[in-house]
């Protein structure tokens, strides 16, 4: 699954990359890694002209509770064989679609009590494109308009496999020939490609010393580590 993201992109290049428009006082802000369990904002490409600031963690419109966090923690993934069945989002899935511009995610490896953590980015481009779903849910506090958004996964791909190796998940990664499609409705989730292939992304094993600290939305969080300790074999 994808807990952890990055977006390290400035709001010009995902202007000019998505045809839209920069609304006055985004922030651009520099992601290197946050955890989903956080509920961040983020930047979100819809059918909207401009870039719009959502939080990770979808709220649906039809939910009355003021703890929200509850179902957010929930909805920070949505599997793409089940998105018809699941009252979070099937009504999403034809009016309310996202892309989720990433620099690169994290995921873990088991290897039996141990835990080894990577950064995940594209091969030839910085910046790709997060198949999501999103929704607006009005809080019965305070009244204000929340927008929110869940990231799509899919089955992993022979990289995603070696490294996510327990529930072999990854975020459902489009092909830019795929993204207008799959904002105007177009495009069925159902005929989606199965999502990049290995060959299109690079892995290394970072240090969970920074991941796991206090700080991790650092620079360094993303740099290669080499672990004397544990060699990881074909990934290298």
């Amino acid at each position: 699954m994808c807990y952890s993201n990055a977006s390290t992109s400035k709001n010009v290049e995902l202007s000019n990359r998505y045809k839209k428009v920069v609304p006055q006082g985004l922030d651009e802000s520099r992601v290197f890694c946050a955890s989903g369990f956080t509920f961040p904002q983020w930047r979100v490409i819809t059918a909207k002209e401009e870039i719009q600031s959502m939080h990770w963690g979808l709220i649906p419109s039809w939910f009355k509770d003021a703890t929200f966090k509850d179902i957010a923690s929930k909805t920070l993934n949505a599997r793409i064989e089940t998105l018809g069945e699941k009252a979070s989002f099937r009504q999403l899935v034809e009016r309310n679609r996202c892309i989720v511009p990433s620099t690169g995610f994290f995921e873990w490896q088991t290897n039996g009590t141990r835990k080894t953590p990577f950064f995940i980015h594209p091969h030839e481009h910085e910046l790709f494109s997060m198949a999501g779903l999103h929704d607006q849910w009005l809080n019965p506090l305070d009244g204000q308009l929340k927008s929110t958004f869940t990231i799509i996964t899919c089955p992993a791909n022979a990289l995603m496999e070696e490294i996510h190796n327990i529930k072999k998940r990854m975020p459902l990664i489009l092909h830019v020939s795929e993204e207008n499609d799959w904002l105007n409705g177009t495009l069925a989730a159902t005929d989606l490609s199965p999502s990049l292939s290995d060959h299109s992304m690079l892995a290394h094993e970072i240090d969970q010393r920074i991941i796991l600290g206090k700080l991790p939305n650092c620079r360094e969080v993303q740099l290669p580590f080499h672990n004397t300790y544990f060699e990881q074999g074909s990934l290298f």
